[in-house]
């Protein structure tokens, strides 16, 4: 009998016909950035003209949504195209590379999986964070090529070349092997992802650069800090330095696929992993409530955008409800690769929706939960239910996207309705595989804050 691996890469790929090239597909992931800290989130002090050109020649979702508050379970819900509640991903792991159950469970399927199953050429650089064992590496997950660190955070001008255990100061790895860092980490993940363009040029690849700023340490170079003489504040101005550095290496991006005549070739999205740590890095979540580990607005809504020349409409502002766990269908869909039913996706192939072939929303409700229920909350239309303290709340997003007006009291039967809505859901799901990174040990999960 196949087993569940071999059953969904085995049996059920559909491939694009021979004579279509299949598009490169480019993840383009941030840590920790702040809703407001882009140009096209509207930011007067950040310049980032390189990511606004994504979603100037592209699809700009003023309603994008990751499916967690923070890092690892929104890598483990982006990378599966499955709520990671579904496998208890629910917290973020502590850096142990002899605990196998702590990461992203092997029974899972990644889209580096699908994909390099498909013939695509598949490449990390940057942040991982989905486990620390051998068998949780990258390499093993679908990734035919590596340049990253292994941890979820990580010092940006110094490393050590074997792992001692201090996270922050893990070796950057090329292929598992440790290399010595050199220069500001965000120019070397840059630098990587240029190459690895280049090195692909003719084959059909799919790159994850998942960038770990503007996640802390806050740190940069003066190259970077030199271009923010203006922002008195030295958090922001640090934090502004760090995501033009991200800007760069977009332009890098951009520039090589523009040279490699691979414009129209490659499918690319741009988002960030949760709402930014306002008082810790400097970033700002305006107009949104609260940031990073909250399910308010400011924890789980983020700058999100795509585009795909001649494909995708150029300039189109989506406002529907979408959300991180669909790249991979999308991407899937794109690159002409038929999942297994098996896989049970819980994200949508937006393309017929942004080609408005489809006039519906991707989806009838989006949910949302953290510490095995701790918090939860439910999306539906322009409504949704929060629960973050002792009692739920009802907030009409579309009106008040700050969530300053709580209706629970105005719409009993549409709280009744999410609230059943939640517990069926909820009732798939299952409990956190392992604690929060920093709880005690045997504690009950906790947000974190």
């Amino acid at each position: 009998m196949l087993n569940r691996r071999e059953f969904v890469l085995g049996s059920t790929l559909t491939l694009l016909p021979a004579h279509r090239r299949p598009p490169n597909i480019i993840v383009i992931l941030t840590d920790d950035q702040g809703y407001a800290d882009t140009g096209f989130q509207g930011s007067k002090d950040i310049r980032s003209p390189n990511i606004d050109h994504i979603a100037k020649e592209g699809v700009h979702f003023t309603n994008g949504f990751v499916s967690h508050p923070f890092c690892s379970p929104t890598r483990a819900g982006l990378m599966t195209g499955r709520y990671q509640q579904r496998f208890g991903h629910e917290n973020n792991p502590i850096y142990d590379p002899k605990d196998e159950t702590v990461g992203l469970p092997f029974s899972e399927i990644t889209l580096p999986q699908l994909l390099k199953s498909a013939g695509y050429a598949t490449g990390l650089v940057g942040k991982w964070h989905l486990g620390a064992t051998p068998r949780h590496h990258p390499l093993q997950r679908g990734f035919s090529e590596t340049f990253c660190f292994i941890g979820g955070r990580h010092d940006y001008f110094k490393s050590e070349t074997e792992a001692t255990g201090r996270e922050q100061m893990l070796p950057i790895e090329r292929n598992g092997h440790a290399v010595p860092l050199t220069e500001y980490l965000t120019d070397v993940w840059n630098r990587e992802a240029d190459a690895f363009i280049r090195r692909h040029r003719n084959d059909p690849f799919f790159l994850y650069l998942a960038y770990n700023a503007p996640h802390n340490p806050v740190q940069a170079s003066d190259k970077y800090l030199d271009r923010f003489g203006n922002i008195e504040d030295k958090k922001r101005r640090m934090y502004a330095a760090m995501l033009s550095a991200v800007d760069d290496g977009v332009g890098m991006v951009l520039a090589a696929l523009k040279e490699l005549k691979l414009e129209q070739d490659t499918l690319i999205f741009f988002l960030n992993d949760n709402g930014g740590p306002v008082p810790f890095n400097g970033s700002r979540n305006d107009p949104l409530r609260a940031g990073k580990g909250s399910l308010y607005e400011g924890g789980i809504r983020v700058p999100f955008a795509a585009c795909w020349p001649g494909h995708l409409p150029a300039g189109k502002t989506f406002s529907q409800p979408v959300i991180s766990l669909d790249i991979l269908p999308t991407a899937l869909a794109a690159a002409g690769v038929q999942p297994s039913p098996r896989l049970k996706l819980d994200g949508v192939n937006l393309l017929s929706h942004l080609a408005g072939q489809v006039k519906a929303p991707p989806h009838e409700r989006l949910f949302w939960r953290t510490g095995g229920g701790v918090t939860w909350a439910v999306r539906e239309g322009r409504y949704k239910l929060v629960k973050v303290g002792d009692a739920p709340e009802l907030y009409d997003i579309d009106a008040d996207i700050g969530e300053t007006k709580d209706l629970l009291t105005v719409h009993p039967d549409l709280v009744k309705k999410l609230l059943t809505a939640y517990q069926q859901w909820n009732s798939e799901m299952i409990q956190p595989l392992f604690p929060m990174e920093g709880a005690a040990p045997k504690a009950a999960p906790a947000e974190r804050k």
